[in-house]
This record gives structure tokens, C-alpha cells and sequence, in this order.
């Protein structure tokens, strides 16, 4: 079974001479541990195809399936439970890691397994076994102030990490990191995809990372113009 599904996605602003086409008729899927790259130029509808997938923007036309449970048919299906799937199936990465500043490295993926219906100590165990795995198990309670990027962005990735979610999406991971640490977490995402058996897509300009990816889609005017296969 395919962890991603998308067919003929598409995501249409307004109508008549104020249309604007952000999206247009995107069809792949996405394996279970593939690390799968969204490039392309700014418009180009790289990051409505991510908040498409991930719950946030309602598609105009085609269809979604995420892990095996339609999340988009022509527009969200009445009674679609959005938080639940967001919750269950998605893990989110962003280049500004939106990590709590009040809140410690443990605290901040603590906090995404207890709004999942876990007790703290559950909680708190599993967050810190993640971050050690990490090698982040002496920042434990080091606040975001006090972690170098590259640690914020590892302690992004545990937060996303915490539900064991089977799609993770991730926009610009890099962007903000250094060429050293952004090839580091690039290759831990090829990991993580490969021993969690997760579906990782991410959307990013950068061009040092390509070379990270299973598979690369380029778009441009919001319409899918490339695929390119590593060898891998």
C-alpha cells in the first residue's frame, strides 16, 4: 500500500479574471521509506501540494489517500475528521522549527504526544528516547534559545516523530541550516524514512540536498514538469 496517493490534484483561487491556478492535475504516489524531494520556483505550487496533503488547504479538484483512508475527493468528504488525520497519520517539519521558546528540547515533543491522548511519564519517557536517538540526549532540557540550528531542527524532527505518523512533510528543513548540518539532516530524514517505513515528502530551493532524495519532482506553474530518480 502506498503512504501518499494524490491524483489529479488541483487547487483553484478565486473564479472568472481573478482565477488564479496554484495547483494543477498533480498525480503520484509515495512509498513507505522513500524520501521524496518538492522542487521548483516560488509559485510554482510546491508548498499548496504540502498544505493539500497535510489537512490545511481544501483542494479544489482530485483526490487524496493517505495511507490507505481517502482524506480528498474533489474537496474534503463531509464528516472528515481533520485533526484526528493530522494527529494520527501526519508529521509536520518547517524551516522555522516553531519550537515553544518556553518550553525544553524534552518539553516540546513531549507536548505533541500528550495532546495524542498520552499521560506525561509515557510522555516524557518516549520523548526522551527519540531525542537520544537523536544524539541530542544532553540537550534534554535545554531551551530553544540555548540549541544551535542544526539541534532545534533535530528537535523539530522528534516532535514530527512522536505519533510514529506515516507521512512526514517537511518545508524547507534546510533553508536556514548550514551546508555541513543540512546535508546531517537531510540524511537523518533518509533514516528516519527507511527505518520507520514513513513517507517523507519535502519541499525545498535548496539545491545542495538534491542529491538526498529517492525521487525528485520539479514543478513550475503548478504543474508537475519533471521526475528524476537517484540512484540510491
Amino acid at each position: 500500500m502506498y503512504a501518499v496517493q494524490i491524483e489529479n490534484l488541483t487547487k483553484i483561487y478565486g473564479s472568472g479574471h481573478t482565477e488564479v491556478v496554484a495547483l494543477a492535475d498533480a498525480t503520484f504516489d509515495v512509498a513507505p521509506g522513500e524520501l521524496v524531494g518538492i522542487l521548483g520556483p516560488s509559485g510554482s505550487g510546491k508548498t499548496t501540494l504540502l498544505t493539500t496533503i497535510g489537512l490545511v488547504t481544501e483542494p479544489t479538484r482530485g483526490r487524496v489517500v493517505l495511507d490507505g483512508e481517502v482524506i480528498a475527493e474533489d474537496g474534503w468528504p463531509p464528516g472528515l475528521d481533520l485533526k484526528r488525520i493530522r494527529r494520527e497519520k501526519l508529521g509536520f517539519i518547517f524551516q522555522a522549527h516553531n519550537l515553544i521558546p518556553f518550553l525544553s528540547a524534552v518539553e516540546n515533543v513531549m507536548i505533541a504526544l500528550e495532546n495524542n491522548g498520552f499521560g506525561a511519564k509515557e510522555a516524557r519517557t518516549r520523548s526522551i528516547e527519540l531525542l537520544e536517538s537523536l544524539g541530542l540526549g544532553h540537550r534534554l532540557n535545554h531551551y530553544p534559545a540555548l540549541l544551535s540550528g542544526g539541534e532545534s531542527q533535530r528537535t523539530a524532527i522528534a516532535r514530527a516523530l512522536a505519533n510514529q505518523p506515516r507521512v512526514i512533510l517537511a518545508d524547507e528543513p534546510t533553508a536556514a541550516l548550514d551546508t555541513e548540518n543540512g546535508k546531517n539532516v537531510m540524511g537523518l530524514l533518509k533514516k528516519l524514512a527507511v527505518e520507520n517505513n514513513s513517507a517523507i515528502l519535502v519541499v525545498t530551493h535548496d539545491q545542495r540536498m538534491v542529491e538526498g532524495f529517492d525521487r525528485i519532482f520539479t514543478f513550475s506553474d503548478g504543474r508537475i514538469v519533471n521526475e528524476t530518480r537517484n540512484n540510491v
